[in-house]
């Protein structure tokens, strides 16, 4: 009896462990086709410390710099309705808004000097 119950909790330890140290699942964010009408690819940077968006930025963005973008964004966001939002950060002009998504809305930034550079929040 005593060696059913010890081979019935390491087989439940053992499907823990499996199920604690399977990949996360990552959430596509939004794709914007790109002028040769490639979608540009997106990477998780994070979570925003105040809302808990989802972070995203282009591969030529440092997570670094778009969890900064995020945190500057977010601080004004909720004041600016549907207008756009101008957020100065790391020496970059980032222009935010909404933006329709399907299902859900998600945020974008775009820095002003070279619009190929964007930072996404996605619930």
């Amino acid at each position: 009896m005593r060696s059913n119950k010890v081979t019935v909790a390491a087989g439940l330890v053992g499907a823990v462990v499996l199920g604690l140290s399977g990949a996360v699942p990552v959430v596509a964010a939004p794709g914007r086709a790109a002028a040769d009408g490639a979608t540009r690819a997106v990477r998780f940077c994070g979570v925003d410390q105040a809302t808990g968006l989802g972070v995203s930025a282009g591969r030529d963005v440092p997570c670094t710099a778009a969890l900064g973008v995020a945190a500057a964004y977010t601080r004004v966001w909720r004041r600016a309705g549907d207008a756009s939002v101008d957020v100065h950060t790391d020496g970059a002009t980032w222009t935010c808004r909404e933006q329709r998504g399907d299902p859900n809305p998600y945020q974008e930034c775009l820095d002003v000097n070279d619009g190929g550079r964007r930072v996404l929040l996605t619930s």
